[in-house]
């Protein structure tokens, strides 16, 4: 049967008591819907309807229902479902959703957010003094939770975190502590963490990697540490065994000669003979060392003080032992795999350095040893280009 003329071929429309238009159309699964919004004209109404008609055959069609769940909602059930998130980034995502998102944004519909929305709350948050690095954090995590409604789930057409800057972080630079500095360092904590320091700054690890290494970890002559997994502080739970920060993060390190009998002489005087004993433990019955314990026993604070270093950061260690290593010559990717670090853009995650190259970095690591030893200067022109390391 021929088409009536004038009719529609999709959806219809209707002029209201008001005087305004509506217009109705089937979805995908056959239901017929009203437009979220009336029209000042029939042309209007029958324009949108052709936009409509068009993202369903091309199957960019949002369904508005979708779009009527609240952000705070929706954000919950990203981090629950997220999968592969270490406990940590669970707890700080929580926590910069509870703290910096929910109180602004939490109430609002997915499908009303807007890039003026989110640009505003971002201007709100820096002026109630939330620092740049929260607030981007903060920004982020707002980003890919609304990637994920609209690359995923299809709830959005298009992700409103698009205000240029907004994920950028200025931290302050942290120190670059010298060979001399962290022998002196070293010296000054107790002797059972003596060789704590040295592998954080000499081998390039995380706090939750050094003090999660087993006697079955360490080599017997101190030559090698493997790191397979890490410990997390997590609220309410307590301290937790976990995989290292990456995937990268799972690696065989050699130790530099020079160091290597201050590791062999702590394993002799502080480590039980067990395979699975922890490498550091506090005085008492050879439990894991937390973190606030470490600090409150080794007076960090006060000691770091004494010795010009205040606010130096534990994990301040690893990024000299990072700028040391890049003195090497080295590649960058046998940078980033005795640092643990993933690349993701560099398609560099599951590679690894060769043990030649690693054994390099770990023969400069024991020269710039050995000159401190002398009492020689570090030799920083020696012709060797260093390059930008990440911090982490």
């Amino acid at each position: 049967m021929a088409k009536k003329r004038g009719r529609r071929g999709f959806g219809n429309v209707r002029q209201r008591a008001s005087g305004k238009w509506q217009a109705r159309y089937p979805g995908p699964d056959g239901q017929m819907r009203n437009a979220p919004t009336m029209f000042a004209s029939k042309r209007a109404a029958e324009q949108w309807l052709s936009v409509t008609e068009t993202q369903i055959i091309q199957g960019e069609w949002i369904d508005p229902e979708k779009a009527k769940i609240t952000l705070g909602h929706y954000a919950d059930q990203w981090i629950t479902q997220r999968p592969g998130l270490r406990p940590r980034t669970i707890e700080l995502y929580r926590w910069l959703l509870r703290k910096h998102i929910e109180a602004d944004l939490g109430g609002v519909e997915l499908g009303k957010l807007s890039t003026a929305i989110v640009r505003q709350w971002r201007a709100d948050r820096l002026a109630a003094g939330v620092s740049e690095s929260v607030t981007a954090k903060a920004y982020r995590l707002l980003r890919a939770i609304l990637t994920t409604a609209v690359d995923e789930d299809k709830i959005l057409q298009r992700n409103p975190c698009r205000v240029r800057g907004a994920d950028k972080e200025n931290p302050a630079e942290r120190p670059v502590l010298t060979v001399p500095q962290v022998f002196d360092l070293a010296g000054r904590m107790p002797e059972r963490f003596r060789a704590l320091v040295l592998l954080a700054a000499f081998a390039s690890l995380r706090w939750g990697e050094v003090s999660a290494l087993r006697r079955c970890d360490v080599a017997e002559d101190g030559s090698w540490v493997r790191i397979s997994r890490a410990l997390v502080e997590v609220p309410g739970r307590g301290l937790i065994v976990g995989p290292p920060k990456s995937r990268a993060g799972v690696r065989t390190l050699i130790v530099p000669a020079a160091i290597r009998r201050d590791v062999v002489k702590h394993l002799d005087a502080f480590v039980k003979p067990d395979h699975d004993a922890l490498l550091f433990t506090g005085e008492r019955a050879g439990n894991p060392v937390r973190r606030p314990n470490f600090s409150q026993r080794t007076k960090w604070t006060e000691v770091v003080a004494k010795m010009g270093l205040k606010g130096l950061h534990f994990h301040d260690l690893r990024h000299a032992g990072n700028i040391w290593a890049s003195k090497a010559g080295t590649s960058t990717k046998d940078l980033m795999a005795r640092m643990g670090h993933d690349d993701m853009r560099a398609a560099l995650i599951y590679q690894r350095a060769t043990s030649d190259a690693d054994e390099r970095i770990a023969d400069r690591l024991s020269k710039l040893v050995d000159q401190h030893r002398m009492g020689k200067p570090d030799d920083d022109d020696d012709g060797l280009s260093g390059q930008p390391v990440p911090v982490g």
